[in-house]
């Protein structure tokens, strides 16, 4: 993961710098080229502030000390003059030795600024340059007041060299720095990574932990982002473990269960019995050993739900449930009715939902005179955490007494010895409330006057 998002971090930072650097260079570039042309613009302005006519009409041009490179021949700066047809046009002495483009006048008031342009230098190699040109027209008073309209050009020429020079040097310092800020950038970048990614590193150390035997869970000092992750996993480990020591306890209770009535069979046996006596007996110790078979199934089947389920509609399940418990005790003419929010949903397996209703409905069936109330509601909300679920069940009956709940909800007990049943139900409910971490009470029904078993499912990882 730290490879993967540092080569993405690192092709996302070269690609900016790529485009930085270019982005620099084009400006730094056209800056260059447009402060060219404005040293350049100001070289031929300063010539056209000096230049003037003699009375004959010849063209008089002082030195001008803007740039000791007009009076070098083949310094790389260069200024032409140039008279309209059949005048000698003024060069400077840097324009000796190279062969510059043809000039040609351009109209009062006319500017261009062209390049680059090629020329041949003086040593006979080919070069380039960039020329700024501006058309002037001069008022020359030729004496009896009368005043004469002269048109010239200026021309003033820069090797391209010199541009390029200042680009390169540009370029290099740029492209450098750059380089250096990149190597920083990816730097700190990493040991960023590396400190983001801390924690999930130790995450995945403890987990390992776990998984060799080395730790029973995940620590609790992990950052806010994660603790969801850690408490899965936690979760997830507790309930196999307890799934595991489940099944271990079940399988050892029902072996020690079928002891005693194999022994007695084992017993009978030995003891010569008739026929018929040893008929009645393996009868009895196989109603014995179906009890004890139904008793443990029961249990085992209280155990093992799954910790990531997809949520299960409630209301389907409990009129199934219904159907079959109204018939069983069509001679009492009970009615169930329902309460059920919309949208609330049970989190968890369908035989634990079952086990849940089945139980709940057909305990309040046994003892309702004629109705049943079933109440399913979202229990609290929690942020990024599936819903919790609150089950109410409550009937007409004679309720329970405060001091004989506890006596009730133990494994084996019947309220009434008189009533048909194992006293397993409400057990095998209560260890299913435990195993999703919820919570039983139970107490009188405001709504019916009888007993209310209330089931609270907390939120979910």
């Amino acid at each position: 993961m730290q490879a993967r998002q540092l080569m993405a971090a690192s092709l996302g930072l070269v690609a900016f710098l790529a485009l930085a650097g270019y982005a620099l260079d084009r400006a730094f570039v056209d800056v260059a080229g447009q402060v060219q042309r404005d040293r350049l613009k100001a070289y031929a302005y300063n010539y056209v502030r000096n230049i003037d006519f003699w009375r004959n009409g010849d063209i008089y041009v002082p030195e001008i000390p803007t740039d000791p490179r007009f009076d070098q021949p083949g310094s790389g700066l260069y200024a032409v003059v140039v008279l309209p047809e059949g005048e000698q046009s003024w060069r400077s002495m840097s324009t000796r030795g190279p062969q510059l483009p043809e000039e040609e006048m351009l109209a009062p008031n006319q500017e261009e600024f062209r390049g680059p342009l090629p020329i041949v230098k003086t040593n006979g190699q080919p070069g380039e340059v960039f020329r700024y040109g501006i058309g002037v027209a001069a008022v020359q008073d030729s004496g009896g007041g009368v005043e004469i309209e002269r048109p010239y050009t200026v021309y003033v020429m820069e090797d391209e060299g010199s541009l390029a020079r200042q680009v390169r040097v540009f370029r290099t310092a740029l492209w450098g720095y750059l380089g250096i800020a990149g190597a920083v950038l990816l730097l700190l970048q990493t040991l960023v990574l590396r400190w983001s990614l801390w924690p999930l590193r130790n995450v995945v150390s403890e987990l390992k932990r776990v998984q060799r035997g080395q730790a029973n869970r995940m620590s609790e000092h992990h950052p806010r982002e994660l603790e969801p992750l850690t408490d899965s996993i936690n979760a997830l480990v507790e309930s196999e473990r307890e799934n595991l020591d489940h099944q271990r306890n079940t399988m050892s209770d029902l072996a020690h269960s079928l002891k005693t009535p194999l022994a007695v069979l084992r017993t009978r046996l030995d003891n010569d019995a008739s026929e018929a006596e040893l008929r009645e007996e393996v009868d009895t110790q196989l109603r014995r050993m179906n009890d004890l078979v139904g008793y443990q199934l029961g249990r085992a089947a209280s155990a093992g739900h799954k910790l990531f389920a997809a949520p299960i509609d409630i209301e389907p399940h409990a009129e199934q449930i219904v159907r079959g418990l109204e018939k069983i005790y069509a001679d009492k003419g009970v009615i169930c009715e329902f309460d059920i929010d919309d949208g609330v949903q049970f989190y968890g397996e369908p035989g634990d939902l079952q086990e849940l209703l089945g139980n709940l409905l057909e305990n309040a069936f046994k003892w309702a005179k004629s109705r049943v109330l079933l109440t399913a509601r979202p229990a609290e909300q929690q942020p990024n955490r599936r819903p919790g679920l609150v089950l109410v069940v409550d009937d007409d009956g004679p309720g329970i007494p405060e001091d004989r709940i506890a006596y009730v909800l133990q494994r084996g007990v019947r309220g009434d010895e008189r009533v048909q049943g194992h006293g397993i139900g409400l057990s095998i409910v209560q260890d299913l409330v435990r195993s999703y971490r919820g919570q039983l009470a139970v107490g009188p029904s405001q709504e019916l006057g009888g007993a209310r078993f209330q089931v609270t499912l907390p939120p979910g990882l």
